[in-house]
């Protein structure tokens, strides 16, 4: 069990020591040593409380520098009118009317025709809310960079199209890209419930308002469907993906996207790129918090909520209708850190916080493969400095990282073999060690 966070004051204790030693040879009592150290410390404190302070607004800012350059602009993507047809690898924005992000503003869903017949269903990541602590801290700019607790995307600002479209594999016009070809359904998350809500949920913000959060993700998804289906009517080839919460969505969601759009599709791969957060209340979260239907919350019976949904779809669909991925890093920066908060109430990760996260991973990949012994994997170690904390890296589908090599093999090469019937593991050794 890692333990919980103090918040790291390492530097202050050190600075503190470093003063006593130096005081006691300058001769000062006890008393004046005392009262200069709580003086020290308040001037420290304080210090490092202004420090967050400007980082904070130069997230927002850098946040909001970002939004306004693609907003109405050429880098914006174009919205796709009723009735019109795109150019073909051309991302085009639809407004979905019935749809509502967790703030209460519009919604949209992103989508780009192909040249062949093969269609991605993406289901999109931007955190999660389990109640009313992580509803009332939504994700900004300015809580990123410092590491203040924020939890979820509750809009789909103009900065949110960096995160989900031409990165990874929503690049277009490359070559390197082997599913460039492909007609994409890309459904946006802002929502904060792994696609799986329909209700209201009522919360106290920071600031002392009343708001509500719209946990309408499964609403939301179905609504995109119905609008933009009829555009792909018969897929050759059906990849259901989803990174980070979307990885969540995808075995919840792929019964729905079967029996109400594709149901005579037979070539079908599902990939989930890192869906892994042990929790022992997300029965209630998806039942009273978010409202989800029935048949969802019923399923969940273990602190595993992604690995209860793929075996409530295994148990309904068996495992030969589906070619089935699950990817993720070895000691994920970020899932580790909302583990700690689920079980410590503490936003933070470290080293042992990674290694627990590290031994979740490694069981919840044998219990993948004893639902279903076909599944396949990609596992990583990638770590970057600028930010992962000594962890590994969060998600690689929809990341730079889509094209870099793990055992020679990049995620592009390996979900491209898959998706035409050639499976295989990569990075499994490291679950070994």
């Amino acid at each position: 069990m890692p333990k919980k966070n103090r918040y790291n004051k390492k530097n202050i204790r050190q600075g503190l020591l470093l003063f006593q030693n130096a005081a006691e040879k300058l001769g000062m009592s006890p008393e004046q040593r005392k009262e200069a150290a709580k003086k020290l410390k308040d001037q420290r404190e304080s210090l490092q409380t202004k420090t967050e302070e400007l980082v904070d607004k130069f997230g927002d800012l850098a946040e909001n520098a970002l939004g306004k350059r693609i907003e109405n602009s050429s880098l914006e993507a174009p919205i796709l009118e009723p009735g019109a047809v795109s150019e073909p690898k051309t991302w085009c924005r639809v407004p979905v009317p019935e749809g509502i992000s967790g703030d209460g503003s519009e919604y949209h869903i992103y989508v780009k025709r192909g040249t062949t017949d093969n269609l991605c269903i993406f289901f999109s990541g931007g955190g999660v809310a389990w109640n009313e602590y992580t509803a009332a801290r939504p994700v900004t700019g300015g809580k990123t960079l410092t590491w203040k607790p924020n939890y979820y995307w509750n809009n789909l600002r103009p900065f949110t199209q960096i995160m989900n479209i031409n990165v990874g594999i929503t690049e277009t016009n490359t070559a390197r890209n082997p599913f460039d070809d492909w007609n994409f359904i890309v459904i946006t998350y802002a929502t904060g419930d792994f696609h799986a809500g329909t209700g209201d949920f009522n919360y106290t913000a920071e600031d002392g308002t009343k708001q509500v959060l719209h946990f309408h993700g499964r609403t939301n998804f179905i609504a995109s469907l119905d609008l933009v289906s009829p555009l792909f009517p018969k897929p050759a080839k059906l990849l259901i993906a989803g990174d980070s919460a979307g990885a969540f969505a995808v075995p919840q969601a792929t019964p729905c996207i079967l029996e109400r759009y594709y149901p005579d599709c037979r070539n079908i791969t599902l990939l989930s790129d890192s869906a892994m957060l042990e929790y022992r209340n997300w029965r209630h979260t998806a039942k009273d918090i978010w409202k989800s239907p029935e048949k969802l919350w019923r399923a969940i019976h273990t602190t595993n909520i992604a690995l209860d949904w793929y075996e409530e779809l295994f148990k309904e669909y068996g495992t030969e209708r589906f070619k089935c991925l699950y990817a993720t890093s070895t000691h994920d920066y970020l899932l580790s850190a909302f583990y700690n908060d689920v079980t410590n109430k503490t936003y933070h990760t470290d080293a042992e916080v990674q290694e627990a996260y590290y031994e979740q991973t490694k069981e919840m990949v044998q219990r993948l493969k004893e639902l279903n012994p076909d599944f396949h994997f990609f596992i990583n170690s990638w770590k970057n400095v600028l930010y992962t904390k000594g962890g590994t890296i969060h998600t690689v589908v929809r990341q730079p990282y889509f094209w870099l090599k793990n055992e020679g093999v990049s995620m592009a090469a390996w979900l491209h073999d898959a998706v035409h019937g050639n499976l295989y593991n990569v990075g499994t050794d490291l679950l070994e060690q």
